[in-house]
């Protein structure tokens, strides 16, 4: 069997039984459950959650993506082996301990399978927030022209590059397009300050002021918690990407969870302790990939420079990727997730078939 048979890059068309149409994300997929199935499912696994709430198949994929383009190899590879399944463990793990440091749950009810989880629908808080310990990348790059302020929050100057922040930062930005706040544009991904949440809570869909602080404690919480466990393997955590939203569970009530991922290469920077203390920055993360990919192509600018974005997507659909650079990256994400998880991850030598088993003989989701 080759490579690009143990790679899943289409997860769309999965014969899971929904009356909605199938939410075809950059990596992931969610296949919406009818409401018979969901209900069915909820009694049947003891799912905390309300009996009628709608819950979900989310099937990742194996697919890359980099500088807003998705991209292949050569041997017809459509992504990287291993990756989905990395990006999952990581997942699973840091919320697993969240929950159990007595945090928050996240929007996972069941892992039957290394690539698909079983979720509940979630009212998603609309923001997208960055925690930040080091000074690197787009940030560097505004702060080397001058910018001190980042989201209302001033830094000092001084700074050097890759350097530890005095402390943690956190910058968000709208999750989608929204309208009508004051001194918001309704564009989506918009820096936002503290202040524009906590004027227009209930715009982003927070139900108090209160949770408001919550969601940052969370967040600051949930970060100290990854930051903790990587310094135990000798790895720094740079930073990474929250989401959160709001659930209801078996007895009414509501609370904010954590959803989407976190703390994975795709969603943060993760640097190597034993390179870092030799002056080098080695990459755990996507990072690594989008630093190849600069390397790789002569005018990197087309990369770069979103002006040029038909020239980017003529690039990453006609040049197939050598075997080697996406097993590199396929050994950063696999190796990382073993370093975290301790155990390896699961290479599917023919994933959708396994998924449409587990999903058909024990949850009778296959039609």
């Amino acid at each position: 069997m080759s490579l690009a048979d143990k790679v899943l890059a289409v997860n769309d068309d999965l014969p899971i039984r929904t009356d909605a149409p199938v939410h075809s994300g950059k990596v992931r997929s969610v296949y919406w459950l009818t409401a018979s199935d969901s209900a069915r499912l909820i009694n049947e696994r003891g799912y905390d959650v309300a009996a009628d709430a709608p819950l979900a198949i989310m099937v990742i994929s194996d697919r890359i993506s980099a500088f807003d383009c998705i991209w292949h190899g050569e041997g017809g590879m459509r992504g990287v082996p291993g990756k989905g399944a990395a990006l999952n463990a990581i997942s699973n793990h840091w919320f697993g301990l969240f929950r159990e440091q007595g945090l928050a749950d996240s929007h996972i009810l069941e892992i039957p399978h290394p690539l698909v989880w079983i979720v509940q629908k979630a009212r998603p808080v609309m923001i997208e927030a960055i925690a930040r310990q080091y000074i690197t990348g787009s940030m560097w790059r505004s702060y080397e022209k001058g910018e001190r302020e980042f989201c209302g929050i001033e830094i000092p100057d001084g700074l050097q590059r890759d350097q530890k922040l005095p402390e943690l930062l956190i910058t968000p930005s709208s999750k989608g397009i929204l309208e009508g706040i004051p001194g918001v544009p309704a564009v989506d991904d918009v820096n936002i300050t503290r202040s524009d949440i906590e004027n227009n809570y209930a715009a982003f869909n927070f139900r108090s002021i209160a949770d408001v602080d919550l969601y940052e404690k969370l967040l600051q919480e949930g970060f100290h918690v990854i930051s903790t466990e990587l310094a135990r393997l000798d790895q720094i955590f740079v930073d990474t990407k929250f989401e959160f939203g709001y659930v209801t569970d078996k007895s009414g009530n509501d609370k904010l969870i954590y959803m989407d991922e976190v703390g994975t290469p795709d969603s943060s920077r993760i640097w190597d302790g034993p390179a870092w203390r030799e002056g080098k920055v080695l990459e755990n993360s996507k990072e690594g990939f989008r630093q190849l990919l600069l390397k790789h192509f002569p005018d990197p600018d087309i990369l770069l420079n979103k002006s040029r974005m038909p020239e980017r997507e003529a690039l990453a659909r006609d040049n197939a990727l050598p075997t080697d650079v996406l097993m590199q990256v396929s050994a950063t994400y696999t190796g990382i997730a073993g370093k975290i998880t301790g155990a390896p991850v699961p290479l599917s030598d023919n994933p959708k078939a396994e998924i449409i088993e587990v999903l058909g003989g024990e949850f009778g989701l296959i039609d």
